[in-house]
């Protein structure tokens, strides 16, 4: 005797880089907007900013050539199909989409946009390549990006209660309910270690150059303040 109650079947949906993605992006925003305010931790910052660059440009190139759910081919689409998602919500029979839905799909588009141009602002202005208004620049799209992670995360957990589905788990496990033809063959653990070998190296070598990098900012404004003084003795 069939149980019809019981818990449909799971298929993988999320290859292991684009969880690994997932999850290092949030660590990193998080860490870059907490770390934003304070000359202590500016390694930190600019660490975990250059980070989401590389993060993004690997993102962009795995859209293109990664797995089904992972490609922007499977869940880009155009402000119709948005449109279309929104509207089935209120009814109580939304839209189901194995992978990403429009909506979360838009808001992912703009995720990547924003940190490509708040990585890039950051860079510049690290560099010293602007004045004051290119630290405004990256401030207010910081900003806006986080206004856009806050959508995203209100949405996710919208979707997750209307689909009855978690969907924060299955940014985890990779696992959504779905048919067997619905899922994905592999992880692609070997991609994901490599990217967290990456990462983690170039954490390591940050560390490595942070004495020096602390010396020569150190030197930087000991030549500044000599430079003053032998204009006020003129």
């Amino acid at each position: 005797m069939n149980d019809s109650s019981a818990s449909p079947a799971k298929v993988l949906v999320w290859d292991m880089p684009v969880r690994l993605f997932h999850w290092l992006m949030v660590l990193c925003f998080a860490g870059a907007y907490l770390t934003a305010e304070t000359e202590r931790f500016r390694l930190v910052h600019v660490t975990l900013g250059y980070t989401m660059a590389g993060l993004v440009a690997f993102r962009l190139i795995w859209g293109l050539m990664g797995t089904r759910y992972a490609r922007f081919s499977s869940f880009v689409r155009g402000p119709g199909a948005v449109w279309r998602y929104l509207r089935s919500l209120p009814g109580g029979r939304p839209e189901h989409h194995v992978g990403h839905n429009p909506a979360g799909a838009l808001a992912i588009v703009l995720i990547l946009g924003l940190t490509a141009m708040v990585t890039s602002t950051g860079w510049a202005n690290y560099n010293e390549l602007g004045g004051e208004w290119l630290e405004e620049t990256h401030e207010v799209l910081a900003n806006l990006m986080l206004l856009i992670v806050g959508v995203h995360v209100a949405g996710v957990v919208l979707s997750s209660w209307l689909h009855k589905e978690n969907l924060v788990r299955a940014m985890v496990t990779g696992r959504k309910p779905g048919q067997a033809q619905d899922g994905i063959r592999r992880a692609w653990l070997s991609v994901a270690a490599l990217m967290l070998v990456a990462v983690l190296g170039f954490w390591w070598q940050q560390w490595q150059t942070a004495p020096q990098q602390t010396a020569q900012h150190s030197m930087g404004q000991v030549h500044t303040g000599g430079a003053t003084d032998d204009d006020d003795d003129d």
